[in-house]
C-alpha cells in the first residue's frame, strides 16, 4: 500500500511539473509573438531577397554583402546570404532553384553565361521573381539588370596603366582567377587590347588561379621557371595579386617586376604600402550590393530600371591610400 502511494505521488509530481512546463513556454512564445517596438508590435521584414555570390568565403563577396545588408535595413528588407562556398557552378544553380521554391521577392546573383545558369534565371523571371545580375552578367537570359563594372574597361585601364608604368618595354604573365568566367574573360580581353597597342609589351603566358592566393603563387612561380625574362604580372581576381607578391618577393626579384593586382581587399592594400604591389584595380563592391537592393525595389515598385549599371573603376597607387574599401559616400545616403 505505501509503495503504491509513492508511486502516485511520484507520477503527480511528474505531471505536475510537466504541466507547469508546458504553460511556462506557452506564455514565453504568446509574450515572443506580442513583443512591442516603439509600442508597436514586431513585424516580419516586408521583403525577402536573396544574395548569391560566386563563393561565399570570400573577402571581395563579403563587401557586396554588406553593402546589401545595409540597403536592406533601409528598406526593411531581409538579405539571405547563400550560395556555395567556394566556385561551383551546379551548386550555384541550386542555390538559384532553391532561391525560386521559397518564393523569395527578389534574387541577386552573380551572372554567368552558361546554359543552365540562363535557364535557372529564366525559370526565376517565369515565377514572377526579378532576378539582378551583379558583377559578372548574363546578357543571354532575361534578367531585369546588370549591376557591376564595366570588366573590359577595367582590364584595358589596368593594360594602359602597366604600359605607362614599364615605359611601353615589358614581358607580362597573367594569373587570371578562372577561364570559364565572364567577368575574367572580359578583364583578359581589355588588357590584351591595351597591350596591343604597345609593340614591345608582350604577354608570355596565362594561367588561372581558380581565386585561390596558393594556385596563383604556384601559377606565379612556374611562369617565372618556365619565363625568366617575364617583369610585370596582371593578377584579375581578387587574390590574384597578393599570390603573385609572395612569389616575387620569395625569388628576390620585386626590384625588377611591376605587379598590377585587382580589387582593394585589406591585404592588397597592405602590399601597395609596402611596394610589394605597384597598383591595383580598384572596384566598388559595397556600392554594387547596396545598389542592386535598392533596384529590386524599384522594380518590385513598377518603376523602369537601366539593364546595364556600370559602377566606377580606377587604378589605384599608394598615393591613393587609404581608400574606403566600403563606398562610404553610398553608406551616407
Amino acid at each position: 500500500m505505501r509503495v503504491r502511494y509513492v508511486i502516485i505521488s511520484v507520477l503527480l509530481i511528474c505531471f505536475i511539473i510537466s504541466f507547469s512546463l508546458s504553460i511556462y513556454f506557452y506564455l514565453k512564445a504568446l509574450n515572443n509573438n506580442a513583443r512591442l517596438t516603439d509600442g508597436k508590435p514586431i513585424q516580419s521584414p516586408a521583403y525577402h531577397f536573396i544574395l548569391i555570390p560566386e563563393e561565399m568565403d570570400n573577402p571581395y563577396w563579403h563587401l557586396v554583402e554588406e553593402g546589401a545588408k545595409a540597403a536592406g535595413a533601409k528598406i526593411d528588407a531581409a538579405i539571405e546570404y547563400k550560395g556555395p562556398v567556394q566556385t561551383n557552378m551546379e551548386e550555384h544553380i541550386d542555390a538559384i532553384d532553391t532561391a525560386i521554391a521559397a518564393k523569395v521577392d527578389g534574387i541577386i546573383t552573380q551572372g554567368t553565361p552558361n546554359p543552365k545558369m540562363t535557364a535557372v534565371i529564366n525559370a526565376a523571371i517565369q515565377k514572377g521573381i526579378p532576378v539582378i545580375t551583379i558583377d559578372s552578367d548574363d546578357p543571354n537570359s532575361r534578367r531585369v539588370a546588370y549591376i557591376g563594372t564595366n570588366n573590359f574597361k577595367a582590364g584595358y585601364q589596368a593594360g594602359k596603366a602597366l604600359v605607362k608604368a614599364t615605359h611601353g618595354k615589358a614581358e607580362v604573365g597573367v594569373v587570371t582567377g578562372n577561364f570559364d568566367s565572364a567577368n575574367e574573360k572580359q578583364r583578359v580581353a581589355g588588357f590584351k587590347k591595351a597591350i596591343s597597342e604597345a609593340p614591345d609589351v608582350h604577354i608570355v603566358d596565362v594561367e588561372e588561379s581558380h581565386i585561390t592566393r596558393v594556385r596563383a603563387a604556384e601559377e606565379t612561380y612556374n611562369m617565372l621557371i618556365k619565363y625568366p625574362k617575364i617583369n610585370a604580372f596582371f593578377g584579375t581576381s581578387a587574390l590574384d595579386g597578393t599570390g603573385i607578391s609572395a612569389i616575387v618577393e620569395q625569388l628576390a626579384r620585386k626590384k625588377d617586376t611591376y605587379i598590377m593586382a585587382f580589387d582593394t581587399l585589406k591585404d592588397t592594400q597592405a602590399l601597395i604600402k609596402k611596394g610589394n604591389i605597384d597598383a591595383t584595380v580598384s572596384q566598388e563592391p559595397y556600392q554594387m550590393g547596396y545598389k542592386s537592393v535598392m533596384m529590386l525595389l524599384d522594380i518590385l515598385k513598377g518603376k523602369q530600371v537601366k539593364p546595364l549599371n556600370y559602377t566606377d573603376s580606377k587604378i589605384l597607387h599608394a598615393s591613393d591610400l587609404p581608400i574606403s574599401t566600403k563606398d562610404a559616400e553610398v553608406k551616407k545616403k
